[in-house]
């Protein structure tokens, strides 16, 4: 088995082109469109890279063929904020070949060793910020928008390479019919009397970029103490939010304001990778055409992001606005949510979702292993 870093075009294309070898025949998988994969790894495009670094590697069998890919990545903001010298594995894909993938875990830890960095986390894709963990449960139905999706044998692939899980992580699902109204609107009429200045709006699309910054101060305070996580910068964040515009739909994104001031947010995002199944990686004139006509039909969406600034938390306001987005949902043809991701053990979370009539539904591992600096 041979390990070489990607470093043409023609390494990169086959590094994109891949998962299409891996998934070719697996009913559950929801193809990326290749050109937001090469924009994510594109130093340019992507400000994730203003603070962090990458080497990009293929494992390439006795033929040449390329059957396995991997990252090393090192973000500097995570190792000054965690204050530890943390890198991670991204981009994880292969053949069931314990050989090609120990292999290649051995070089992407070797990279990152050789910079000083003592234990490898992942996989992301590529921060802890975006696509993180490899599927463990809930095989059988495609990912929700922006969630990995994996052959079950990576897991096998990572112990076998002394990898030993850090953290689990889980994605509720709700529909209508399990929501339970009756108890929510109680809890919503509890709250209202004990938060009398309490307001629960959708996003105004005509000051999007002021809202996406309330957002964003939210986020990074609601979220400060949960495990792995990296502020977003603002440039990161603003370029994120610009590139689901298109995709969003604003009364399912909600501020709760109380006297003018922002202390939650609940964004849900329809879910495209219904769509994205329908597209095979493309977006040429034909893959619009389909684009524009399945899109319409999309009956579902992802809770992204649900939280309370500090100050404000453990007052039923996540409640309130779930109340709010279950209302709006069916006006555009929506009945189900997942909910992801969620830390297994974060019980009060998943009380929330489980008080919203959410069940565990899938579950995703993300896996940690210590390695030795380079002398």
């Amino acid at each position: 088995m041979n390990i070489h870093p990607v470093e043409t075009s023609k390494d990169l294309r086959e590094f994109v082109d891949l998962p299409w070898k891996i998934y070719g025949r697996d009913p559950a998988w929801a193809p990326p469109l290749k050109s937001e994969v090469l924009a994510i790894l594109d130093a340019n495009k992507n400000p994730f890279w203003d603070h962090a670094s990458r080497r990009l590697y293929l494992a390439r069998d006795k033929s040449g063929a390329a059957v396995a890919r991997a990252a090393a990545i090192i973000d500097d903001n995570f190792i000054e904020f965690h204050r530890e010298n943390t890198g991670f594995f991204g981009f994880f894909e292969s053949v069931d070949d314990p050989s090609a993938a120990r292999a290649l875990f051995e070089t992407v830890e070797g990279y990152l060793a050789s910079r000083g960095i003592k234990k490898i986390i992942g996989p992301t894709a590529p921060s802890t910020n975006d696509e993180m963990g490899f599927l463990v449960e809930g095989f059988d139905t495609p990912p929700f928008i922006m969630m990995p999706h994996n052959p079950p044998y990576y897991q096998k692939l990572s112990l076998a390479s002394g990898y030993r899980p850090a953290k689990n992580l889980l994605a509720y699902l709700m529909t209508e019919q399990n929501t339970p109204k009756e108890r929510i609107e109680r809890l919503v009429s509890l709250v209202r009397k004990k938060e009398p200045y309490l307001v629960v709006r959708p996003i105004n699309p005509r000051n999007f970029d002021s809202e996406v910054k309330k957002i964003w101060e939210i986020y990074n305070n609601a979220w400060e103490k949960n495990w792995g996580f990296v502020p977003w910068t603002q440039k990161e964040f603003d370029a994120q939010c610009a590139k689901l515009k298109p995709l969003m739909i604003p009364d399912l994104i909600l501020l709760a304001e109380i006297k003018d001031r922002p202390v939650g947010v609940l964004a849900g995002v329809p879910n495209y990778s219904e769509v994205l199944m329908k597209l095979n990686g493309r977006l040429g004139p034909v893959e619009i055409l389909k684009f524009l006509y399945y899109k319409t039909k999309i009956k579902a969406m992802r809770v992204m992001i649900m939280g309370v600034i500090k100050e404000y938390r453990n007052r039923g306001i996540e409640g309130v606005m779930f109340s709010e987005i279950i209302k709006n949902g069916p006006k555009h043809g929506i009945y189900t949510a997942e909910m992801s991701w969620i830390l297994e053990d974060n019980v009060m979370m998943r009380r929330a979702a489980e008080m919203l009539g959410g069940y565990v539904y899938k579950k995703y591992t993300v896996f940690e292993k210590e390695i030795n600096p380079a002398p």
